[in-house]
């Protein structure tokens, strides 16, 4: 464990792994050249697993290839980039790996929000395993709650109420919150994620915020 995987482990909290899977030899040899080594690294390590008892997940992007594709559809990151969902939240959030642009998309998929960032210069300058090690290190649970109308965050009492996720599901807001549903802890449901991933992309006009580190480098020019 270096200073990055005991940030997150440790000091923001995350460990241990819960629910773990381990990777095969055959998703372990597609992945090598397309996915930093570090990121394997983290695979055969814990696996394909829980964190923050389960508020925040790394996962198999052969699980997520179909629903990454109905997601960005239409979008202009179509044929930009090879891109693999390499991490996810207990919401559904989807945080997407490019090849060359490294932790490029945050998918906030109940509000239909993209959240570009282009890593490729940090990967050029101080390579792909350092930019995997920031991932990790950069991490927080505050950064991956919802919230009710009230701003009080909903993962730890979704979690007494409805129990502990299973690695092929999420807490939903049901109805969803793109057909007039609320941001109320009564109306999450434990759903399975890629059907119900499935379905949010159908719902609503995808938005693509603007890149907020490229242009505070634009400003900084």
């Amino acid at each position: 464990m270096n200073r990055y995987s005991n940030r997150f482990y440790n000091f923001e909290g995350f460990g241990p792994a819960i629910k773990n899977q381990q990777p095969s030899a055959e998703i372990l040899d597609k992945y090598q050249g397309k996915l930093p080594n570090r990121l394997l690294e983290y695979w055969q390590e814990y696996g394909f697993c829980g964190w923050g008892n389960g508020i925040f997940w790394t996962v198999n992007p052969d699980d997520y290839s179909d629903i990454l594709e109905e997601w960005l559809q239409g979008t202009s990151f179509v044929n930009k980039d090879n891109y693999y969902v390499v991490g996810r939240t207990a919401f559904g959030e989807l945080f997407v790996w490019g090849e060359a642009t490294g932790q490029s998309i945050k998918i906030v998929s109940n509000y239909s929000m993209f959240f570009p960032r282009d890593d490729s210069d940090k990967i050029k300058n101080d390579g792909p395993d350092m930019a995997v090690d920031l991932y990790f290190a950069s991490k927080s649970k505050d950064s991956m709650e919802e919230e009710d109308f009230d701003e009080d965050p909903l993962f730890d009492r979704a979690l007494k109420l409805l129990g502990p996720l299973e690695s092929d599901e999420m807490y939903a807001f049901v109805p969803a919150l793109a057909l007039g549903g609320s941001p109320k802890l009564e109306n999450l449901q434990k759903v399975k994620i890629l059907e119900h991933l499935s379905f949010l992309a159908q719902l609503g006009e995808k938005q693509v915020m603007a890149d907020i580190v490229a242009l505070s480098n634009q400003l900084d020019k």
